[in-house]
């Protein structure tokens, strides 16, 4: 088990990966209309919670994990504070200048991000790649050479980035140094860029002979058999009514408990 591996498997895992992508990518429809920043604060403390809860990785990882989402969201927040344009100014100081418009603004797009993080999040980690590319052959009719093709690049970036170190490890063993100036950056890539390219291109050419000699040539009109079907069950019924309840919990938390109340934050 990988180190980001869940330790344990929810509900959430056990439903379909196409009902997944398609309430998430709702989900995000919705949080990109959504310009109330109470209901963006709602929403990003939801969602956030139920990835800690249903996400199956331990809590102390996944917030690990949510540190560069963090991060971001104090460079969103703060430039938009910062440079953003406003009327009723609370501090300036040279090019720096808070705004009560910028503020609310940066806010609201500083949780917009944890939001969206949130959102893909719990479609990353409870979907295995090769079950989501099943899904959508079987579902939605994805041709077998597009999904294949997908899932075969997938598998090879591990080895890319394998082959990466030992080409780092040989050059230091027979000692090579990179010419001095300008000229590193270019002598450099030339000595990682040309290796891995080749062998890249070998690679392909071979999964390539391999997947045509198994007849994965994406002709629908054959009939297909899977080895892992893809098929509803209760679990997509209650994965879309947690979501919808979640959202629901956001606007009702937005109207009863507002956290600033001021609507909309794109108010002149």
């Amino acid at each position: 088990m990988s180190f980001w591996g869940p330790v344990r498997h929810t509900w959430l895992h056990r439903t379909n990966p196409v009902v997944k992508l398609g309430v998430i990518c709702l989900l995000f429809f919705m949080t990109v209309l959504t310009h109330d920043l109470d209901v963006i604060i709602y929403q990003a403390m939801i969602f956030t919670v139920c990835l800690l809860l249903l996400s199956g990785i331990q809590p102390w990882k996944m917030l690990l994990f949510l540190i560069p989402f963090m991060m971001a969201f104090l460079a969103s927040a703060s430039s938009m504070m910062l440079f953003g344009k406003g009327d009723t100014i609370w501090w300036q100081w040279g090019l720096f200048k808070i705004s009560e418009e910028s503020f609310y603004r940066g806010l609201h797009l500083g949780f917009k991000g944890i939001a969206f993080a949130a959102e893909g999040l719990l479609l990353v980690t409870t979907t295995q790649s090769v079950d989501l590319f099943y899904a959508l052959m079987q579902k939605l009719k994805l041709r077998p050479k597009y999904a294949y093709s997908f899932m075969a690049s997938i598998r090879l970036l591990p080895m890319v980035w394998e082959e990466f170190l030992i080409r780092r490890q040989a050059l230091k063993v027979r000692g090579v140094q990179p010419a001095r100036g300008p000229r590193r950056l270019v002598v450099r890539a030339g000595l990682y860029v040309v290796p891995l390219l080749a062998q890249s291109i070998r690679r392909a050419h071979r999964v390539a002979a391999a997947m045509e000699a198994k007849q994965f040539d994406g002709d629908r009109s054959q009939a297909r058999t899977y080895y892992y079907p893809s098929q509803y069950s209760r679990y997509d019924v209650l994965t879309v009514g947690l979501l919808a309840a979640a959202v629901c919990c956001a606007y009702a938390g937005a109207s009863y408990y507002p956290w600033f109340g001021i609507g909309d934050v794109r108010f002149n």
